[in-house]
Protein backbone atom coordinates (compact mmCIF):
# COMPACT_ATOMS: atom_id res chain seq x y z
CA UNK A 1 0.00 0.00 0.00
CA UNK A 2 0.85 3.60 -0.66
CA UNK A 3 0.93 5.57 1.84
CA UNK A 4 0.57 9.35 1.28
CA UNK A 5 0.56 12.74 3.02
CA UNK A 6 -1.03 16.44 1.58
CA UNK A 7 0.37 19.44 0.82
CA UNK A 8 -0.24 22.76 -0.07
CA UNK A 9 1.54 25.17 -2.51
CA UNK A 10 1.94 28.28 -0.62
CA UNK A 11 4.45 29.96 -3.78
CA UNK A 12 2.34 32.93 -4.41
CA UNK A 13 4.35 33.11 -7.68
CA UNK A 14 2.92 29.39 -8.59
CA UNK A 15 -0.29 28.84 -10.84
CA UNK A 16 -1.22 26.01 -8.50
CA UNK A 17 -1.24 28.69 -5.91
CA UNK A 18 -3.09 27.05 -2.91
CA UNK A 19 -3.68 23.90 -4.26
CA UNK A 20 -3.55 20.67 -2.50
CA UNK A 21 -1.29 17.52 -3.93
CA UNK A 22 -0.36 14.31 -3.06
CA UNK A 23 3.06 13.01 -1.93
CA UNK A 24 4.27 9.64 -0.89
CA UNK A 25 5.50 8.74 2.61
CA UNK A 26 8.66 6.80 1.87
CA UNK A 27 9.39 4.64 5.26
CA UNK A 28 12.51 4.06 4.59
CA UNK A 29 15.45 3.13 1.78
CA UNK A 30 16.35 -0.66 1.26
CA UNK A 31 19.55 -1.43 0.32
CA UNK A 32 21.44 -3.98 -1.50
CA UNK A 33 21.77 -6.17 2.34
CA UNK A 34 17.86 -5.82 2.96
CA UNK A 35 16.68 -6.08 -1.09
CA UNK A 36 18.99 -9.52 -0.88
CA UNK A 37 17.51 -11.07 2.50
CA UNK A 38 14.13 -9.96 1.27
CA UNK A 39 14.74 -11.73 -2.26
CA UNK A 40 16.19 -14.51 -0.30
CA UNK A 41 12.76 -15.12 1.47
CA UNK A 42 10.97 -15.43 -1.51
CA UNK A 43 11.94 -19.51 -1.42
CA UNK A 44 14.47 -19.03 -4.00
CA UNK A 45 17.64 -21.36 -3.94
CA UNK A 46 20.08 -18.82 -3.65
CA UNK A 47 20.99 -17.46 -0.60
CA UNK A 48 21.80 -13.76 0.32
CA UNK A 49 24.88 -13.87 0.14
CA UNK A 50 24.30 -14.98 -3.34
CA UNK A 51 21.97 -12.68 -4.42
CA UNK A 52 23.62 -9.73 -2.78
CA UNK A 53 26.70 -10.90 -5.22
CA UNK A 54 24.69 -10.96 -8.26
CA UNK A 55 23.24 -7.58 -7.33
CA UNK A 56 26.59 -5.74 -6.96
CA UNK A 57 27.57 -7.11 -10.26
CA UNK A 58 24.58 -6.09 -11.92
CA UNK A 59 25.18 -2.78 -10.69
CA UNK A 60 28.78 -2.71 -11.60
CA UNK A 61 27.48 -4.03 -15.29
CA UNK A 62 24.71 -1.47 -15.71
CA UNK A 63 27.25 1.24 -15.40
CA UNK A 64 29.90 -0.22 -17.30
CA UNK A 65 27.13 -0.65 -20.13
CA UNK A 66 25.85 2.92 -19.79
CA UNK A 67 29.20 4.81 -20.06
CA UNK A 68 29.80 2.71 -23.17
CA UNK A 69 26.83 4.41 -25.08
CA UNK A 70 24.25 2.07 -24.38
CA UNK A 71 21.14 1.55 -22.53
CA UNK A 72 20.19 -0.81 -20.35
CA UNK A 73 16.41 -2.44 -20.11
CA UNK A 74 15.40 -4.76 -17.23
CA UNK A 75 12.17 -5.71 -18.17
CA UNK A 76 8.71 -4.74 -15.79
CA UNK A 77 11.13 -2.38 -13.72
CA UNK A 78 12.77 0.27 -15.79
CA UNK A 79 15.23 1.37 -19.07
CA UNK A 80 18.42 3.18 -17.65
CA UNK A 81 20.16 5.55 -19.94
CA UNK A 82 22.49 8.59 -19.67
CA UNK A 83 21.21 12.06 -19.86
CA UNK A 84 23.49 15.35 -20.19
CA UNK A 85 22.67 18.59 -18.73
CA UNK A 86 23.64 21.21 -21.05
CA UNK A 87 23.97 24.74 -20.18
CA UNK A 88 21.81 27.39 -20.52
CA UNK A 89 22.33 29.24 -23.97
CA UNK A 90 23.81 26.51 -25.97
CA UNK A 91 27.08 26.93 -28.25
CA UNK A 92 26.59 29.28 -31.26
CA UNK A 93 28.17 26.78 -33.16
CA UNK A 94 30.07 23.84 -33.47
CA UNK A 95 33.17 25.56 -33.53
CA UNK A 96 32.34 27.43 -30.29
CA UNK A 97 30.92 24.01 -28.54
CA UNK A 98 33.11 22.95 -25.76
CA UNK A 99 32.38 20.32 -23.17
CA UNK A 100 33.72 22.47 -20.15
CA UNK A 101 31.68 25.60 -20.98
CA UNK A 102 28.54 23.84 -22.53
CA UNK A 103 28.00 20.81 -20.46
CA UNK A 104 26.80 20.98 -17.20
CA UNK A 105 26.98 17.27 -16.24
CA UNK A 106 25.36 13.61 -16.94
CA UNK A 107 22.63 12.24 -15.15
CA UNK A 108 21.16 8.57 -15.01
CA UNK A 109 18.01 8.28 -16.50
CA UNK A 110 15.17 5.51 -15.34
CA UNK A 111 11.86 5.34 -17.83
CA UNK A 112 9.23 2.76 -16.37
CA UNK A 113 9.17 -0.24 -18.28
CA UNK A 114 5.79 -2.91 -17.45
CA UNK A 115 3.89 -3.39 -14.54
CA UNK A 116 6.14 -0.32 -13.55
CA UNK A 117 4.96 2.32 -16.05
CA UNK A 118 1.76 4.71 -14.13
CA UNK A 119 -0.91 2.83 -16.04
CA UNK A 120 0.66 -0.43 -14.45
CA UNK A 121 1.01 0.74 -11.07
CA UNK A 122 -2.44 2.39 -11.10
CA UNK A 123 -4.09 -0.72 -11.49
CA UNK A 124 -2.22 -2.70 -8.63
CA UNK A 125 -1.52 0.29 -6.51
CA UNK A 126 -4.06 1.45 -3.12
CA UNK A 127 -3.29 4.62 -1.38
CA UNK A 128 -3.98 5.08 2.29
CA UNK A 129 -3.84 8.82 3.58
CA UNK A 130 -1.11 8.39 6.09
CA UNK A 131 -2.74 10.97 8.71
CA UNK A 132 -3.46 7.59 11.05
CA UNK A 133 0.11 6.18 10.42
CA UNK A 134 2.38 9.12 10.92
CA UNK A 135 0.45 11.81 12.83
CA UNK A 136 0.41 14.25 10.31
CA UNK A 137 -3.19 16.64 10.05
CA UNK A 138 -3.60 18.06 7.15
CA UNK A 139 -2.15 20.79 5.11
CA UNK A 140 0.27 23.47 6.36
CA UNK A 141 -0.60 27.06 5.92
CA UNK A 142 3.23 27.95 6.19
CA UNK A 143 5.72 29.23 3.32
CA UNK A 144 7.94 26.03 3.58
CA UNK A 145 4.67 23.58 1.84
CA UNK A 146 5.19 20.93 4.89
CA UNK A 147 2.31 18.99 6.44
CA UNK A 148 1.68 20.30 9.96
CA UNK A 149 1.43 17.84 12.73
CA UNK A 150 3.90 15.60 14.10
CA UNK A 151 5.34 13.24 12.41
CA UNK A 152 6.94 10.04 13.95
CA UNK A 153 10.11 10.24 12.01
CA UNK A 154 9.03 8.91 8.38
CA UNK A 155 10.77 10.25 5.11
CA UNK A 156 8.12 12.00 3.40
CA UNK A 157 9.47 11.17 0.08
CA UNK A 158 11.81 14.29 -0.89
CA UNK A 159 13.27 12.83 -4.49
CA UNK A 160 15.78 14.99 -5.52
CA UNK A 161 17.54 13.05 -8.22
CA UNK A 162 18.43 14.57 -11.39
CA UNK A 163 16.83 11.47 -13.77
CA UNK A 164 13.48 12.01 -15.60
CA UNK A 165 10.14 9.58 -15.13
CA UNK A 166 7.92 9.18 -18.33
CA UNK A 167 4.56 6.87 -18.64
CA UNK A 168 1.34 7.14 -19.13
CA UNK A 169 -1.98 6.70 -17.23
CA UNK A 170 -4.20 8.32 -14.69
CA UNK A 171 -4.40 8.15 -11.33
CA UNK A 172 -8.47 8.19 -10.74
CA UNK A 173 -10.50 5.65 -8.79
CA UNK A 174 -13.28 6.45 -5.78
CA UNK A 175 -12.79 6.16 -1.95
CA UNK A 176 -13.31 2.54 -0.52
CA UNK A 177 -16.05 2.66 2.47
CA UNK A 178 -15.24 1.12 5.34
CA UNK A 179 -12.28 -0.35 7.46
CA UNK A 180 -10.52 3.09 7.75
CA UNK A 181 -7.95 4.02 10.64
CA UNK A 182 -8.28 7.48 10.37
CA UNK A 183 -7.02 8.00 6.67
CA UNK A 184 -9.01 8.07 3.60
CA UNK A 185 -8.05 4.29 1.35
CA UNK A 186 -8.39 4.98 -2.61
CA UNK A 187 -7.71 2.62 -4.80
CA UNK A 188 -6.28 3.55 -8.21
Amino acid sequence: MIRYILKKCNNIKQAIFGKVFAYPVIEETVDEDALAEHMASHNTPFSKGAIKGMLTDMVQCIHELLLEGKNVKLNNLAIFSIGIKNAKGGADSEDDFSVQKNIQGVKLRARATGIMLAKGLGLTASLKKAVALTGLTGTSASGSGSPTGTGTGSNTGSNTGSGSNTGSGSDTGGSTPGGNTGGDDLNV
